[in-house]
């Protein structure tokens, strides 16, 4: 049985994993980044039974693949960036494999400042890359297998694609409310995932609280400053290793974003920023 940790990149995918492992996959309720292995990525080339030569292939895969590697009796949290809109015509997934899914949307001026950041982009292509319908990630293996094909489309299908599917439940949150109202939100998480087991159990309030208190974005970036962390990635400019853990919270797109490129976004986007119940003047 599948749930997703889905959302576009560069949106909360990370911060909600942390702590879905630090309250399941721990004793105590206490993180560290261990735990994370326990919650997979997919597409990838470890959930691959066999390579694929395009993107093509590598989507006519995906749902073969979820069947061999993911058993339907046992709960697996796992972690995608992948739309849920067809590619070439290939599903990425339908009821028959997955249970629900958990889908994080953040303030698309907040996505493009930290797109810009991991991502080694100016503005202009960190926009044109979230407005372009064939957006997608991808690293290939030597031997050039595409399993790891991640397709994108643009920012506003992505979040519409999971927001609106009727393969399955899908609890929508706001990355932002996490800050407003976090207690609220994960409480709401944990008891998402548990409506999926056969033997649900109620919120343990001391680890709940421990899951909290080890994930606030302070104790993650402070912990890849001194541990490191693999999902971290490299400047292409410079080489140097970019802090995965940024700005969180104070990534306020009111501050650091050029008034022409907040005006372009804002027009782009101004139906999805009414339709979140986000600021869009």
């Amino acid at each position: 049985m599948i749930i997703w940790i889905s959302s576009y990149p560069k949106s909360g995918n990370t911060y909600i994993r942390s702590f879905l492992a630090s309250y399941y996959y721990s004793d105590d309720g206490k993180f560290n980044f261990d735990q994370l292995l326990k919650i997979h990525q997919f597409p990838s080339m470890k959930f691959s039974k066999f390579e694929a030569l395009s993107k093509e292939d590598a989507s006519k895969n995906w749902i073969f693949n979820q069947n061999s590697f993911f058993h339907k009796e046992t709960l697996n949290l796992v972690k995608t960036h992948n739309c849920l809109l067809p590619y070439r015509g290939n599903e990425f997934t339908t009821g028959r494999e997955t249970s629900g899914a958990i889908y994080i949307v953040r303030d698309p001026r907040n996505v493009i400042t930290s797109l810009t950041h991991h991502y080694s982009l100016d503005y202009e292509q960190a926009l044109n890359y979230m407005v372009n319908e064939e957006s997608s990630l991808l690293e290939t293996s030597f031997e050039k297998d595409h399993s790891n094909f991640t397709f994108l489309n643009s920012w506003s299908n992505h979040y519409k694609s999971w927001k609106n599917n009727s393969y399955f439940k899908t609890l929508f949150i706001r990355y932002e409310d996490i800050e407003k109202k976090k207690e609220e939100t994960f409480k709401e998480i944990i008891l998402f995932v548990e409506s999926f087991k056969k033997n649900n159990l109620k919120i343990n309030e001391k680890k709940f609280q421990n899951s909290i208190k080890s994930t606030n974005f302070t104790n993650l970036k402070n912990k890849e400053l001194n541990e490191g962390f693999e999902e971290g990635v490299h400047s292409k400019k410079t080489g140097k290793k970019i802090n995965f853990f940024n700005l969180g919270f104070n990534n306020r797109w009111q501050k650091l974003l050029p008034s022409g490129i907040k005006e372009k976004i804002n027009d782009y986007f101004i139906n999805d920023l009414k339709d979140l119940n986000y600021y869009y003047d």
